[in-house]
Parts: structure tokens; C-alpha cells; sequence
């Protein structure tokens, strides 16, 4: 079902059952509308079909790993699970002519679409799920614990949004506070991390920013604090 213009595409059970829509009511009839009409073959039996009609597409980008040669049927039906409502999808199946990996089903809520567009968003999904993967790995980003679900939903995006700017401002640095390197006896670094790139660019801000007057108390004179350094390298990477 499609709600607030939005378009669900995902995986589809196999032995998903589905059904044509409902017939037209006629009128004058008792008791609760049908929401669902015959049963449909399952996609096991659509698989291997000798009437199903295949579309060979290639698919670039297939999961990082350049184009992919693939084959697909499509349809349209009624799905229904129990204790769900009843939803109209466009069902399409996908299979591999050199039997690479086991045929599988996706469905779309929106049944104007293509098959061909229904499969290239389903497989733009990688790049996502490789940057979450590469976040947790490299920046140690958790599954957020709020109460709230939307301050789950903002800590994430509001995290990557502060790796972009920090990345981008360390960029500006030169080169010789861009690349320095916290180090230590027991955990050797070859080249400087996020953590350090953060602290380089805490430093920058800190020195250039610390305690400076206001600029219309021109007749006051105060001398401007300077951050010392050694000051500064402690503070940075410890906040």
C-alpha cells in the first residue's frame, strides 16, 4: 500500500501467497467485502513454468561487481498476511542464466513501475548498506539507545553529517596539522585517523577562537589569551 507517496521495495517470501484483486461487489449483497479473490500459483511454480515469459536485463552496479547478465518475470497480485492488511504488489522474479546465486522474488508497491526499475533500486541498496557497514567498522558508530524514535532518527544522519564536516575542514588545514598523529608506545598509528583529523581541526578552531574581545569594545584594550600548545594537544584529544 502506498502511503504518503512512498514506494516500498523488498524481498518477497517464495511461498508468499498471493492472490488476484477482488471481484467487483454486486450490489445488494450481505456481509463483508471480499478483500482478496482466487489464489495464484506460488512463484516456485511461476519459476519453473514452461509459460512463464523471461526478460534477459543487464544490471549495472550488481552489488560492486560491474554489470550482471540476469533474467526476470513479473506480475501484479494482492498480498496478504495474516493479521495484516491486504496490499496490491508488483511481484517480479529473478534468476541467474549462469546459476550464480538461487533464484529469489522482490515486490513494489507501486504497480506502474518497470521491472527493470523495481530490480536497479532494489540492488542501489549495497551502497547504503556498505556505508553503514564501513561507519561501524571505521567510526565505530552503535546502534543508537534513545527513547525517542526521532532522536534515532536524527543521531545517525547528524553523525555522518559531523564526519563530512570534519573531513572537509581537515582538508583545509595544512599539511603539517592535517597529517599529525597521536601516538603511543602499545598502539602504533602508520597514518592519521578520524580521531586525529577531529583533534586537528578542535586545535585550529580553539586557537583561532579563544577569548577573543568583542569587536565593538574598540577602546578596550585586552590581550588576547593564546591556547599553549601543549595545552591545546590535551584538550583536543581528550574532549
Amino acid at each position: 500500500m502506498r502511503r504518503g507517496r512512498i514506494t516500498a521495495i523488498t524481498r518477497l517470501w517464495l511461498d508468499a501467497a498471493l492472490y488476484e484483486p477482488a471481484p467487483p461487489r454486486p450490489p445488494g449483497t450481505n456481509g463483508r467485502p471480499r478483500t482478496k479473490g482466487v489464489r495464484l500459483p506460488t512463484l516456485p511454480v511461476t519459476l519453473t513454468a514452461e509459460d512463464t515469459l523471461w526478460r534477459r536485463l543487464t544490471v549495472p552496479g550488481w552489488y560492486g561487481a560491474g554489470e550482471r547478465v540476469i533474467e526476470i518475470a513479473s506480475g501484479t497480485a494482492v498480498w496478504r498476511h495474516g493479521g495484516m492488511p491486504v496490499v496490491p504488489i508488483r511481484w517480479v522474479l529473478v534468476r541467474d542464466p549462469a546459476k550464480r546465486f538461487a533464484p529469489q522474488a522482490l515486490l513494489c508497491t507501486d504497480l506502474a513501475r518497470e521491472p527493470a526499475q523495481v530490480v536497479s533500486w532494489f540492488v542501489r541498496r549495497w551502497s547504503v548498506e556498505v556505508t553503514f557497514q564501513e561507519v561501524r567498522a571505521h567510526l565505530g558508530v552503535e546502534t543508537q539507545r534513545q527513547w525517542s524514535d526521532t532522536a534515532i532518527a536524527r543521531t545517525t544522519p547528524c553523525l555522518l553529517a559531523q564526519f563530512s564536516i570534519v573531513t572537509l575542514l581537515a582538508g583545509r588545514l595544512p599539511a603539517r596539522q592535517r597529517r599529525a598523529v597521536a601516538t603511543a608506545a602499545w598502539y602504533p598509528k602508520p597514518r592519521p585517523t578520524f580521531a586525529d583529523a577531529l583533534a586537528a581541526v578542535r586545535c585550529a578552531i580553539w586557537r583561532q577562537r579563544a577569548l577573543a574581545t568583542s569587536p565593538r569594545r574598540r577602546l578596550q584594550t585586552k590581550p588576547r589569551f593564546r591556547l599553549p600548545a601543549p595545552w591545546a594537544y590535551a584538550l583536543c584529544h581528550a574532549a
